[in-house]
């Protein structure tokens, strides 16, 4: 049987500065969350309303694959349970890449110079749609984001490597090994 790996992201209903900075991080509410199962071949899109059903799905998964999940999403997800997230199979591709280049990388840089594809938003503006009620933007920016998080991982599985810009703008290679 082919292993569950499960593309997750989330957006919240609150920025760090309106729940007292980012140590508050399960204090920002999710407004949506989006997972791709290998197992299902779906998407699933959660409101705040269905967290527990999202909390399941996670821990049903062989593995767990974000970037920045460990730090950012996982925490958030901390407002709405008492089980440690930490604990799931988790691939956070950021901690990953942060390990072997000693500095972040956004999720957009790694997008642009390996496939040519910019994210549609960022998460500020997911706040901003979350006040005026369109649910719809969120999720269809949310699933966009997990579709760049399963297309990276893919292709850093298969070639063994990814591109980014560095700060200069100029195309570099990092080996991966997941």
């Amino acid at each position: 049987m082919a292993k569950n790996i499960v593309y997750f992201d989330l957006e919240t209903c609150k920025s760090a500065d309106e729940v007292g900075g980012w140590g508050n991080i399960s204090k920002m509410g999710m407004s949506v969350g989006v997972l791709y199962s290998t197992a299902s071949g779906e998407y699933k899109i959660y409101g705040e309303r269905q967290v527990d059903d999202l909390l399941r799905d996670l821990q049903r998964a062989d593995l767990v694959v974000g970037f920045n999940n460990l730090r950012f999403d996982y925490e958030v997800l901390h407002g709405y349970t008492s089980y440690d997230l930490s604990q799931l199979p988790t691939l956070d591709m950021l901690v990953e890449l942060q390990k072997i280049l000693n500095h972040r990388l956004s999720l957009d840089s790694i997008a642009v110079a390996t496939f040519g594809l910019e994210k549609t938003a960022e998460g500020l503006q997911a706040i901003q749609w979350f006040k005026e009620g369109k649910m719809a933007e969120i999720a269809e920016y949310c699933c966009y984001d997990v579709k760049l998080t399963r297309l990276v991982h893919e292709h850093g599985a298969r070639h063994k490597q990814l591109h980014y810009a560095n700060r200069f703008g100029k195309k570099m290679t990092v080996a991966v090994n997941w």
